[in-house]
């Protein structure tokens, strides 16, 4: 079953990927994912004014990432079938709400369930990212994609160290008010701004649902990438929930000092851009095999060095960023190349992945650091980054013996 997008043609024939719509692209994704990061380095500082222990703190961030993988499954497909920017907006009032609700929480439970609906809101982003590679000549399609997650992926990556500067300034709850006002603005550039994009209706949503069972069955290359890209996200998420933790219990970093060593991350987004250029001129093996070595041996440091300080941490979380994010891109490339009309729920079904291998991570990292010291993290990222190399590297041997 698929979604007929031929209805469209006169909406595409009237807009193009020109260097500004993805430059608008990049800054409205980056602005959208932010909202599932922000907690993640201050929730040191949520979980105590709301009564959570210490050890449970993480189910924040596992639980923002859950609900954004819901969000994928029964949100994202309605890009589908029914027009984009008013979905898009829609879902950003859920998002606005959500924060606002955030910021004014005061029992774990709550704060808890709406961090679950901001996640869930935020696929909006998901939507945007599948209308610019619709909207993408195919010879510049991963270039129009690498560009526009290049933003989404900064947005990840400053979300963290602004969201420390703030909190540690005027408050956590300050963070979700601020976030709150910037997706009201949001909503506004992209009613004024995006292109319209109405898919031909010929499935129910039930049909819509049905189908991403269907897909995922038949199509090997996104059940391959959806879990490489998952099991290196879980890594990710790993790292980034508990070093925040680390830096300052052991080397008794304040929030804004945090926010600073955060900023090391954002290099990574550079990998974006490079990545996408990489798959358009066919490298995407090579690549992909390169990502996944650099991840596996980005947490070294922690077995070079017993002592692990901020300069071996930063290491790490350069060298990790660049691998993710590449690996990302690459995946993101080769699972839009697989059809035009059923590119909304191929992505979401590839982004699910990703986000339960997040929630995954970001679960037992502070249960990790707390009972058995950041080695432990270490460890489980690194062995998690070499399973994803070992499996890529077997997949690749019998596709080459098939062919």
């Amino acid at each position: 079953m698929s979604v007929s997008t031929s209805g469209t043609a006169a909406t595409i024939a009237k807009a193009s990927m020109t260097r500004g719509m993805v430059l608008l692209f990049a800054f409205c994704c980056g602005a959208i994912v932010a909202n599932i990061y922000y907690a993640q380095p201050i929730i040191s500082l949520i979980a105590p004014d709301i009564g959570m222990s210490n050890g449970s703190a993480s189910f924040i961030v596992s639980l923002t990432q859950i609900g954004y993988a819901l969000g994928l499954f029964f949100l994202v497909p309605l890009a589908d079938l029914m027009e984009n920017r008013r979905l898009m907006i829609a879902t950003i009032v859920v998002t606005i709400f959500s924060l606002i609700a955030a910021g004014l929480a005061r029992q774990p439970s709550v704060f808890l369930v709406v961090s679950a609906l901001i996640g869930f809101s935020s696929v909006s982003v998901q939507m945007l990212i599948p209308l610019a590679a619709h909207l993408a000549p195919e010879e510049s399609r991963g270039r129009v994609v690498g560009g526009i997650m290049g933003g989404l992926l900064l947005g990840i990556l400053l979300a963290r160290p602004l969201s420390s500067l703030v909190a540690d300034h005027f408050g956590w709850r300050v963070v979700f008010i601020s976030a709150a006002a910037l997706m009201l603005v949001i909503s506004m550039v992209i009613g004024m701004t995006m292109p319209k994009w109405q898919p031909a209706h010929r499935a129910s949503y039930g049909q819509l649902l049905k189908s991403l069972g269907q897909l995922f069955c038949r199509e090997p290359v996104l059940r391959q990438r959806a879990l490489y890209q998952g099991l290196m996200f879980a890594a990710f998420s790993l790292f980034w929930t508990a070093v925040p933790m680390v830096l300052s219990r052991e080397f008794g970093l304040s929030q804004s000092q945090i926010a600073i060593f955060s900023l090391v991350g954002a290099i990574g987004a550079i990998a974006a851009p490079i990545s996408g250029r990489l798959a358009d001129a066919g490298h995407t093996r090579r690549a992909s095999q390169l990502a996944m070595i650099l991840a596996a041996v980005s947490f070294l440091p922690a077995f070079i060095n017993p002592f692990y300080g901020v300069i071996g941490l930063a290491v790490t979380g350069i060298a990790l960023d660049f691998a993710v994010q590449m690996n990302m891109v690459l995946g993101q490339r080769a699972v839009y190349a697989l059809g035009t009309a059923n590119r909304g729920r191929l992505n979401a079904l590839y982004m699910i992945s990703i986000f339960i291998g997040g929630a995954f991570g970001s679960s037992v990292a502070s249960s990790l650091y707390e009972h058995f010291s950041w080695l432990a993290i270490a460890a489980v990222g690194s062995a998690l980054s070499l399973v994803t190399l070992i499996v890529f590297l077997v997949v690749s041997r019998r596709d080459a013996q098939n062919h």
